[in-house]
C-alpha cells in the first residue's frame, strides 16, 4: 500500500492561502520544496479517500461556542456552478444573489452567533438523489443541535422554512423562534376569522394572532429599506420590537457568513465531478473558514483582509526581487 502523502490539514492550508485556484494540480504546484513532494494525484485521492462527515466541523468549533447562549440561524446558499457538466450534486436552484434560477450546489448551514462571532456548527448539502427535502435537513440540523446540548435564546430562519411542521418541531424542542411569514399565511386576530396576514391590522408594537394549524404567535409588520412589506413572526408572545430588531440583526449574520465563506475559502471553485469529492471539498472549506473566523476574533482583522495579507506578503517578496525583466 502506498504511503499517504497529503492530509486534510494540507488541503485546508491551501484553500486559505490560494487567491483563486482550488484544483489538485495547483495545490501540488504550491507545495514547499521537499525531497518527495506530493503530486496532484495525492490531492485528488484525498478528496475521494475521506469519508464526508459534518461532525468533524463540530469537533473543531465546539470549544468556541457557548451552547446555552447566543442565537442559532439556519439558512441555505447556492454555490454557483455555471459551467458544470455532469457534476454530481449540481441542480437548477433559485438564487437570491442572482434573482433567478442558476446551476449550483445548495448548502444549508446552521450558524451560531452572539452578534460578534460567526461559527458554523453543522451543515447539509441538498441533493435530489437522496430523497430528502430542505425541510428534512432543517429538522435534522436542529435535532442534532439539541442532542449536542444547545439551548439557544432563539432560532431564526427564513420564510422558506416556516412550514407548520417545522414550527411544531421547534415547539417540541421548547425553543423560541423568529421567522418571516409569507403575506398569504392565514391568521385569525381576536376571533375575526381567518384571513391573510397582509389583510390584518398590525400595530407598530406587533399583534398576537392565531396561526392556522399552529396556535398563538406574535406578528410584526415591517417596511424594508427597499419599500417591501415584511411580516415577522415569533413564538414569544412577550417579544417587543427592540428585541425583534436585535434578533433580526443576528439573523443577517448568516448572510455575512455565506458571503465571507465564498470570498475567502474557494468553496465554489472545486472542479471535481463526484459527489464524494465535492462534499469533502465543501467540508474542508468550512473548516478553513473556522480558522479565518478564529484569527479575526483574536486580532480584529476581517476575513477578507486576513486572506489578502497572505497575497500581499507574496507580492512584497516578488517586488523585493523581481524575476521577470526585459532582456
Amino acid at each position: 500500500m502506498s504511503k499517504v502523502k497529503v492530509q486534510a490539514e494540507a488541503y485546508i492550508d491551501f484553500l486559505i492561502a490560494s487567491p483563486r485556484q482550488a484544483t489538485a494540480t495547483e495545490a501540488a504546484r504550491c507545495q514547499p520544496a521537499l525531497l518527495d513532494p506530493p503530486a496532484h494525484d495525492a490531492f485528488t485521492r484525498l478528496l475521494h479517500r475521506l469519508e464526508p462527515d459534518a461532525g468533524v466541523l463540530w469537533q473543531e468549533v465546539e470549544a468556541q461556542v457557548r451552547r446555552s447562549e447566543g442565537v442559532l440561524v439556519l439558512d441555505d446558499s447556492v454555490l454557483d456552478k455555471p459551467y458544470a457538466r455532469r457534476m454530481e450534486l449540481v441542480h437548477h436552484l433559485w438564487s437570491g444573489k442572482h434573482q433567478r434560477v442558476v446551476k449550483g450546489i445548495d448548502l444549508l448551514t446552521l450558524l451560531w452567533t452572539d452578534g460578534d462571532r460567526h461559527l458554523p456548527c453543522d451543515y447539509r448539502l441538498y441533493d435530489k438523489a437522496d430523497g430528502l427535502t430542505k425541510n428534512d435537513h432543517f429538522q435534522d440540523l436542529l435535532r442534532v443541535a439539541q442532542a449536542r446540548g444547545f439551548a439557544p435564546s432563539c432560532v431564526v430562519f427564513d420564510s422558506w422554512y416556516s412550514s407548520l411542521e417545522n414550527l411544531k418541531f421547534l415547539r417540541s424542542c421548547a425553543w423560541r423562534w423568529l421567522t418571516r411569514l409569507k403575506a398569504n399565511r392565514l391568521v385569525n386576530r381576536e376571533r375575526t376569522g381567518l384571513r391573510p396576514v397582509s389583510d390584518v391590522a398590525i400595530p407598530p408594537q406587533g399583534a398576537i394572532v392565531h396561526l392556522q394549524g399552529y396556535g398563538l404567535i406574535k406578528v410584526f409588520r415591517i417596511v424594508a429599506k427597499d419599500g417591501d412589506t415584511e411580516y415577522w413572526a415569533t413564538s414569544d408572545l412577550d417579544l417587543d420590537e427592540l428585541q425583534r430588531l436585535t434578533l433580526a440583526d443576528h439573523s443577517w449574520r448568516i448572510e455575512e457568513f455565506h458571503r465571507g465563506l465564498k470570498q475567502v475559502t474557494l468553496i465554489e471553485r472545486c472542479q471535481a465531478r463526484s459527489a464524494c469529492a465535492q462534499r469533502n471539498h465543501i467540508g474542508l472549506a468550512l473548516r478553513a473558514f473556522i480558522r479565518f473566523e478564529s484569527w479575526s476574533f483574536r486580532t480584529g482583522i476581517c476575513w477578507f483582509n486576513a486572506k489578502w495579507d497572505i497575497v500581499r506578503d507574496a507580492v512584497r517578496a516578488y517586488l523585493a526581487n523581481p524575476r521577470y525583466q526585459l532582456a
